[in-house]
């Protein structure tokens, strides 16, 4: 990445609170650009959170001008209406990425949780640590956005070769 500016959107995508954040790879340095949560109040109904969610990816999206998306993968859930809302949620985030012709990689949380600590098996207050030392933040950001955070350093490692990731690209 030597010489090369590189910008990554990571997203963890949830129905209502879906992390944002930003991460420039620039000379071997990382810094978050910007971060936070797409909010939706829990009145709303579900086909305007994925408005809502659709909205906000692409609003980021436009202010940060990303060169790829990196979201975390589906995972397993036992309650079946549970994994169908995640799935709408990422659906609703990734064709807006589609969209805008930005490609979007996939990582495993474990993936994500060895790339940023270096154990598959970290907890998340682990991850938001590291986070905060490797971007240089004042503070720990709120969950979601250090998730998503995250997944933006997961796939600047893996494009440097810092983390044998083999990111699946969707």
């Amino acid at each position: 990445m030597a010489g090369r500016v590189t910008r990554v959107l990571g997203i963890d995508t949830s129905l209502r609170s879906t992390g944002v954040g930003v991460v420039i790879a620039e000379n071997n340095n990382l810094s978050a650009v910007e971060y936070g949560a797409i909010k939706t109040p829990a009145s709303r109904r579900h086909s305007e959170c994925l408005k809502n969610i659709s909205n906000g990816v692409e609003a980021i999206i436009e202010r940060t001008k990303p060169d790829a998306v990196s979201i975390e993968g589906a995972f397993y859930c036992k309650n079946v209406k549970t994994s169908m809302v995640l799935g709408e949620a990422r659906g609703a985030a990734i064709a807006v990425c589609a969209k805008k012709g930005l490609p979007v990689y996939e990582y495993a949380p474990r993936k994500v949780k060895k790339a940023v600590v270096g154990l598959g098996g970290a907890e998340k207050v682990q991850v938001r640590r590291m986070i905060v030392s490797m971007l240089g933040l004042d503070e720990e950001p709120q969950e979601d956005a250090g998730d998503a955070l995250a997944i933006a350093v997961c796939h600047l490692h893996n494009m440097s070769g810092i983390a044998a990731l083999a990111p699946e690209e969707i």
